[in-house]
């Protein structure tokens, strides 16, 4: 499959510093930073700094270092906002939405991190 990178994603602008953001951690080859639209009281994404659209894009093409090190900065950031299970909040959901069917709507690699009060289902039945 080939994949489609636009360079002007929100998210291409704020690596390249044209768009601040409120930056919870920084590594060689991710960024995460906090939502500025907050879904539950912790609400942080993290990006690669490399240009992959989807998760499957960043598991096909991704170096091996990209991998680990984004992987790793989840593991951080759910540490340094306290939402680990056992840390306080009690727990968190990651979610990567991926294509037109999954709502995805900044066409860069993201997850969410979310917590800090139970969330609910994540998908209801039909």
């Amino acid at each position: 499959m080939a994949y489609v990178y636009d360079p002007q994603n929100i998210f291409a602008k704020i690596l390249r510093g044209e768009i601040p953001n409120k930056t919870v951690l920084e590594t060689e080859h991710s960024l995460a930073f906090h939502d500025i639209g907050p879904q539950a009281p912790v609400h942080v994404l993290v990006i690669p700094k490399g240009p992959y659209v989807t998760y499957d894009h960043f598991a096909a093409e991704a170096s091996d270092a990209e991998i680990v090190d984004f992987t790793r900065a989840v593991n951080q950031v759910c540490e340094l906002v306290g939402v680990r299970p056992g840390d306080g909040l009690g727990g968190y959901r990651l979610i990567s939405n991926a294509g037109e069917a999954g709502v995805q709507e900044v066409p860069h690699l993201h997850v969410h991190v979310m917590g800090g009060r139970v969330l609910g289902r994540m998908v209801s039945k039909p």
